[in-house]
Order: structure tokens, then C-alpha cells, then sequence
């Protein structure tokens, strides 16, 4: 379980297929891996890993073919900025909000706008989403949380806007996107169980 409070931002070292899976390593700037156990789960760009190897202050880890095709790691590429978040531990403060590291999806950025010093961000995503996205409740975008300031529905898709302030732009991957980027979402895994509760009854 992870709370989308980015703690670092790695580098993606190499890529290697294995089998119709992959294995890709990244390194990380300020984190310890020191920190990190064999079989720690690790957020990386909002998607829940294991760490299977640690060498060099380097981290490995296998993504299977179902991660591939539902998330955008295929697409990555050495060199590229990813954010990282430790499983959160009993004693950590709760920062965020419930992220499990389990994406629904990707959404693309369609326009961004500064908004006195924070910039405010609008996103499309897939209208399977929709009923789980609503205006101040809680999003996950590339492992960031956020808070959606405003949603926009139409047949196709769904637009929501999200607000960042200066710091969460320096210290995410999140201030780096220009238009027609895509991220990793992640909707509020409480909307997620409210939904299905609704459909069973």
C-alpha cells in the first residue's frame, strides 16, 4: 500500500525482454536503497513492483506481460524520469490517500495553464473511469496523489483538471509533461469498492 507522496524521482537505466516479460532497472537519485529488501514492493510511476534484485544502488524488477498491457511501461525508454514511493510502513504519516499501485488506465494531458505560481493540468482519460472521478476527491496520476479540482463529461471521454503547486512539479516527473503526454491513473480505491457495491446490490 502506498499513500502517492513521490519520495524520488529515478532514472531508467536499461530495458531487457525475458520471455515475453521484462526486466528493467533504474536508479534511483535521493533514495536509499539501503532502505529496500529483496521482494519490497515499490510504486514506480504509480505501478506496484517487486524489487528482485539490488546491485550498485541500481533496482531491478520483472514486469509481466499482463503489466505490459496494462500500463505504459512498454513505451519507456533509458534515460527516462520515473517517480518512486516505498510500501508505507505502520509508523509513516499519511500523507496522501489509499494508493495500491494497481492502475486503471492512462490518462493524457490536454492543456496545462499557470494559475499564479501552481499550474493547473487537464487530463482526459477513458470514459470506464468516469463514474470513479469527482470533483475534490482523490486521483493517482504516474503515483502522484491529487486532488481533482473539476470534472467534464462527454461520450467519448472524461476531462478532469488537477491543480500542482510549485514543489510537487520540482520533485515529480509530473512538471516535466508537455501536451499530449500520457500517465498512469490510478482512481480513489474507496470510489473503486463504493461502485461495485452499487452494482451488487
Amino acid at each position: 500500500m502506498f499513500t502517492g507522496i513521490v519520495q524520488d524521482v529515478g532514472t531508467i537505466e536499461s530495458l531487457a525482454s525475458r520471455e515475453g516479460d521484462l526486466v528493467i532497472g533504474i536508479r534511483p537519485n535521493a533514495l536509499d536503497t539501503k532502505l529496500v529488501e529483496l521482494g519490497d514492493s515499490i510504486a514506480v510511476a504509480g505501478v506496484c513492483l517487486t524489487a528482485v534484485s539490488i546491485e550498485s544502488g541500481c533496482l531491478s524488477f520483472d514486469v509481466s506481460k499482463e503489466t505490459l498491457s496494462r500500463t505504459l511501461i512498454g513505451s519507456w525508454q533509458p534515460g527516462d524520469g520515473v517517480n518512486l514511493e516505498l510500501a508505507m510502513s505502520a509508523q509513516d504519516r499519511f500523507g496522501g490517500h489509499l494508493v495500491s499501485g494497481h492502475v486503471d488506465g492512462w490518462a493524457t494531458l490536454i492543456e496545462s495553464e499557470a494559475s499564479a505560481r501552481s499550474t493547473r493540468m487537464r487530463f482526459s482519460g477513458s470514459r470506464k473511469v468516469a463514474d470513479f472521478i469527482a470533483e475534490k476527491g482523490s486521483v493517482t496520476l504516474d503515483g502522484v496523489s491529487l486532488t481533482v479540482n473539476g470534472v467534464t463529461d462527454s461520450q467519448a471521454a472524461v476531462m478532469f483538471d488537477v491543480n500542482l503547486v510549485p514543489h510537487t512539479l520540482s520533485v515529480t516527473t509530473l512538471g516535466r509533461l508537455t501536451t499530449e503526454d500520457s500517465v498512469h491513473l490510478e482512481v480513489d480505491m474507496v470510489a473503486r469498492y463504493l461502485k461495485r457495491m452499487q452494482e451488487c446490490s
